[in-house]
């Protein structure tokens, strides 16, 4: 029998959906992606969906343009993927994998950068910082799961949900160990060195 293990960058995965949906996505979302892909693949036996992702930051940061005090543990972003997480941990064959958040201090926001660089100086205030958050361990977690799978013959397939172009050695590796590669792009186009490593792209 045909089993298949899916592995789901899960900022990727929000980002898509939350444009999709015009919300922020919930865990029955989430599971309906997953529904989505099993049938495009004729439905094959699941072994595990991996969802990675990295706990909500609880720091506090101050503006250093007013001193304002900014409380992510009191956010509805907090809230939102804390609420998210909580749902898929509790879900059958799902293994929640966290990375880690990084707060970096603040850069500008876009749209004020590309005043400064259009020669348009203003004063600059409070709002026009943002927190600047990294987040660090996903992409290696999902690689070492991807070897895992492979070396262990755990699954015959592995569905990878994801935009980011680091993962290829990683889908290099899987398919010289003899396993399906496929890729879920989530409706976007995805960069050539991505999708060319890929058994196939299901959307």
């Amino acid at each position: 029998m045909t089993h298949v293990a899916i592995l789901i960058d899960g900022e990727f995965m929000k980002k898509r959906l939350s444009r999709r949906l015009k919300r922020f996505p919930d865990g029955e979302a989430v599971m309906g992606e997953i529904s989505r892909i099993r049938s495009a693949l004729g439905s094959p036996a699941l072994y595990r969906v991996f969802y990675y992702t990295a706990n909500p930051l609880t720091e506090k940061v101050t503006n250093p343009l007013d001193g304002s005090v900014v409380d992510f543990a009191r956010t509805g972003s907090y809230r939102r993927n804390r609420r998210l997480i909580t749902s898929l941990e509790r879900l059958p064959d799902v293994a929640v994998r966290r990375g880690e958040l990084v707060s970096r201090g603040w850069a500008l926001r876009p749209r004020v950068a590309d005043r400064l660089m259009k020669g348009n100086p203003k004063r600059l205030n409070a709002g026009d910082l943002t927190p600047q958050i990294d987040q660090k361990g996903v992409d290696m977690r999902i690689g070492l799961d991807i070897a895992s799978l492979a070396l262990k013959r755990l699954v015959s397939e592995i569905v990878v949900v994801t935009g980011d172009s680091d993962i290829v050695p990683a889908l290099k590796f899987a398919r010289r160990e003899g396993l399906r590669v496929h890729l879920d792009l989530l409706g976007g186009g995805g960069r050539r060195e991505l999708r060319v490593h890929a058994d196939r792209v299901i959307s």
